[in-house]
C-alpha cells in the first residue's frame, strides 16, 4: 500500500543527484576575468591565439587561474582585480587593435563542472551590476529617410518612362509631383502605382492651371517602416554589445519606438555608449586605373584618389567619389558560388539601387570595382572584381569570403550594420558591483530565513511529517536552482523574490497532505490506509490549485515584460519543481519511514 517500487527511489536518486551536480556551480562564485575577441570576422581566434596570450602573460609574470578557449573568444581568470586590469592593458598592447580585451566576470567553479555541461546562473544587471539605457528610436527620420528615397525613384523612374513633369518634392509627409499636362499626371498615376503601391496617390490643382499628384504612405506602409527601422536597429545594437564581452546582455523592445539596453557586468558607461553608436556599411567605389597601384602602404595619393588596403593588407589605389552605399542594401545573406563553390555574400538592393549599379557597370565594363567595408570608421577592400557585363535586377554577389563563418558574419554585418534611424538615449543607469552584492545577500538571506521560519513551524506542528515536508522543500529548492542552472537563465531581484514566494507556496501542498492524514485517523481508519487515503485525496486538491497558479504565471510571461517576464519563469518553474517535491519525493520518504513496517499503531503527525 505505501511501498515504492525499486525504478521510483532511483529515479528520485538520479533526479536528486544530477539537481545537485547542476546547483553546484552557483557556489563557487565569480573570478575577475578577461574576454579576448575579434574585431573583424577574418581574425581567428583559436589554439595559436591561446598559445600567445599564455605566453604574453608568463613574460609579464601575470599567473592566470585558467585560460578558456570558445567558439568566438579566448577567457583569461584570475585571482583579483589588480592582475586582471594589469593582464588587460598588457593583452591590449601586444595583440593591437585586432582584438577587443574586455573586463568579465567569470565563474570560479572547477573544470570537471565545466566539461559536464555544469554552469551557473548568470546574474541580471541589479545582482551583478552594470549599465541601464533606454533609448527611443526618431520613428519621423525613419518616415523622413524613407519618402526621401521615394522622391529620388520617383523622378528617375518618371525620366526613364519619359513622363514630362515640372518638379518632385517632398512636403511635410507628402510628396508633391507637378505637371503642365492632365494627360502627363495620368501617365504619371499609372506608373507610380504599378511601382509604388506603399503609396497613397490623389489628384489636385495647383496655381496657374498646375496639375499635381500628392502622394503619400498609407498607415500599413508607415507601420512597416517603423517596424523595420526599431528591428534594425535592435540587432546592430546586438552585434555592438558583443564587442563588450557582456555575458548575457538583454536588448528587448519596449513599446512601439524605445529599446530597453542592460549590460551586466559593464561599468563604464562612455565605453558603452561609444560602442552603441558605431554603425557599419558599404560602399562601392571605382578602381583609379589611370595611375599605377602603389607597393606602399605609406604612398601618397594623387589629387582625386584614396589609398585603402585589402584583405591581405596591400595597399590599393581607389577614385574618391563614392558610387553607392549601403543605405540601398535591403537584405545580404550568406551562400556559395555556383562555379567555384566558394563562400560569398548575396546582397540586394532596392530600386534605385539596383538602377545605379546597373548603370555603373554598363558604363564600366572591362574596369575593377572595389567593394569595401567600413566599420568603426575603418575602412577595408573585401574584393575588387573587373566588370565583366552589365548587372541588374539589385542582386550583387560579393566574393572574396574565406569561409561559411565570415559570409554569415559579412552579410550579418551589411544586413544590420546602420542604424536604420537616429536614437537617442533618454534614460541612462548605472548599478555599481557593490549595490549588486547588496542585493543578492538581501535576496538569499530573505530565502533563507523565510525557510528556516517555515522549516521551525512545519516541524514543530507536524514532528515526523513535518520533517518530510521541510526535506521535500528543500529539495524543490534544490530542483528550482538546477532547472534555471541547466537553462541559463538570467537570475534578477524579482526573480529571487519568485524563488522566495515559491517556497512560501509551495509548503501549501505539504499542509494539504498532513491535514488530509490527520482527517483520516481522525474518521478511524488504520495508520497506513491514513497515509495512502491522505496523498491520494489531497493530490486532486494540490493539482487545481497549481494549475490555476500556473495559469497566472503564464498569463505574466506571455503579456509582460522586463521585469515581469523574469518574475514569472521563475514563478513557473517553481510550481512545477513543488508539485514534483511535494507529492513524490514527500511520499517517497514517507513509504521510507513507514511502509516496511507491518504494524503501526500511531502516527507521529502532531
Amino acid at each position: 500500500m505505501n511501498r515504492y517500487p525499486l525504478w521510483k527511489y532511483i529515479f528520485i536518486g538520479l533526479v536528486l543527484l544530477l539537481s545537485a551536480l547542476y546547483s553546484l556551480p552557483n557556489l563557487f562564485g565569480e573570478s575577475p576575468a578577461v574576454q579576448i575577441s575579434a574585431l573583424k570576422s577574418n581574425v581567428k581566434v583559436d589554439t595559436a591565439l591561446m598559445a600567445d596570450v599564455e605566453s604574453t602573460l608568463k613574460t609579464a609574470n601575470l599567473a592566470p587561474q585558467a585560460i578558456i578557449l570558445d567558439k568566438t573568444s579566448i577567457k583569461v581568470r584570475f585571482a583579483n582585480p589588480d592582475t586582471q586590469i594589469k593582464a588587460k592593458d598588457v593583452l591590449q598592447s601586444k595583440l593591437g587593435e585586432g582584438y577587443v580585451v574586455a573586463l568579465n566576470l567569470l565563474s570560479s567553479s572547477p573544470d570537471w563542472l565545466r566539461h559536464l555541461g555544469a554552469l551557473p546562473m548568470y546574474l541580471g544587471l541589479d545582482l551583478r551590476g552594470g549599465v541601464h539605457f533606454l533609448m527611443q528610436v526618431d520613428m519621423k527620420a525613419a518616415l523622413d529617410k524613407a519618402l526621401e528615397r521615394y522622391v529620388g525613384d520617383i523622378r528617375t523612374q518618371l525620366r526613364d518612362k519619359r513622363i514630362a513633369y515640372s518638379g518632385v518634392g517632398r512636403e511635410g509627409q507628402t510628396i508633391q509631383i507637378k505637371f503642365k499636362l492632365a494627360v502627363d499626371r495620368d501617365k504619371a498615376k499609372a506608373v507610380i502605382s504599378k511601382d509604388f503601391p506603399d503609396l497613397s496617390l490623389k489628384e489636385t490643382e495647383g496655381g496657374e492651371g498646375e496639375k499635381q499628384l500628392i502622394a503619400s504612405l498609407g498607415l500599413p506602409a508607415q507601420k512597416h517602416i517603423e517596424d523595420f527601422a526599431l528591428k534594425q536597429n535592435m540587432t546592430t545594437l546586438h552585434n555592438r554589445v558583443n564587442e563588450l564581452g557582456v555575458a548575457e546582455p538583454i536588448i528587448q523592445q519596449q513599446g512601439a519606438d524605445r529599446v530597453v539596453i542592460q549590460l551586466p557586468g559593464v561599468q563604464d558607461t562612455a565605453k558603452a555608449k561609444e560602442i552603441l553608436g558605431r554603425t557599419a556599411t558599404l560602399e562601392i567605389r571605382m578602381v583609379d586605373e589611370e595611375h599605377p597601384q602603389p607597393t606602399d602602404k605609406n604612398a601618397t595619393a594623387p589629387f582625386g584618389s584614396l589609398l585603402f588596403s585589402d584583405r591581405e593588407g596591400r595597399p590599393i589605389l581607389l577614385k574618391k567619389q563614392v558610387v553607392l552605399t549601403g543605405d540601398y542594401i535591403t537584405d545580404a545573406s550568406p551562400g556559395l558560388d555556383n562555379q567555384t563553390g566558394s563562400s560569398v555574400v548575396h546582397v540586394n538592393l532596392d530600386g534605385r539601387g539596383a538602377r545605379i549599379f546597373k548603370q555603373i557597370t554598363r558604363e564600366n565594363v572591362g574596369k575593377r570595382m572595389a567593394i569595401v567595408l567600413v566599420e568603426k570608421n575603418l575602412s577595408e577592400v573585401i574584393t575588387a572584381p573587373v566588370i565583366q557585363e552589365e548587372i541588374g535586377g539589385g542582386r550583387v554577389q560579393i566574393s572574396g569570403m574565406a569561409n561559411v563563418q565570415e559570409a554569415t558574419d559579412v552579410s550579418l554585418l551589411l544586413r544590420a550594420g546602420a542604424l536604420a534611424a537616429p536614437m537617442d538615449i533618454i534614460e541612462e543607469r548605472t548599478v555599481g558591483p557593490s549595490m549588486g552584492e547588496e542585493n543578492i545577500k538581501r535576496g538569499v538571506h530573505s530565502t533563507m530565513y523565510g525557510f528556516l521560519a517555515i522549516a521551525v513551524m512545519m516541524m514543530a506542528y507536524y514532528l515526523v511529517f513535518g520533517t518530510v515536508s521541510v526535506l521535500s522543500l528543500g529539495v524543490n529548492l534544490l530542483l528550482l536552482v538546477a532547472v534555471l542552472s541547466m537553462l541559463q537563465a538570467t537570475l534578477t531581484l524579482p526573480g529571487l523574490a519568485a524563488i522566495a514566494l515559491t517556497l512560501g507556496m509551495a509548503i501549501d501542498a505539504n499542509v494539504l497532505i498532513n491535514e488530509r492524514i490527520r482527517e483520516e485517523l481522525r474518521n478511524g481508519n488504520s495508520p497506513q490506509a491514513s497515509i495512502s487515503t491522505g496523498y491520494d485525496r489531497a493530490f486532486g486538491t494540490i493539482l487545481d490549485s497549481n494549475v490555476t497558479t500556473l495559469i497566472v504565471g503564464v498569463m505574466l510571461f506571455s503579456f509582460g515584460s522586463g521585469p515581469v517576464r523574469g518574475f514569472a519563469i521563475v514563478h513557473v518553474l517553481g510550481i512545477l519543481t513543488s508539485m514534483f517535491s511535494a507529492v513524490i519525493v514527500s511520499r517517497g520518504l514517507v513509504n521510507l519511514t513507514y511502509g516496511y513496517r507491518r504494524k503501526i499503531t500511531k502516527l507521529v503527525i502532531g
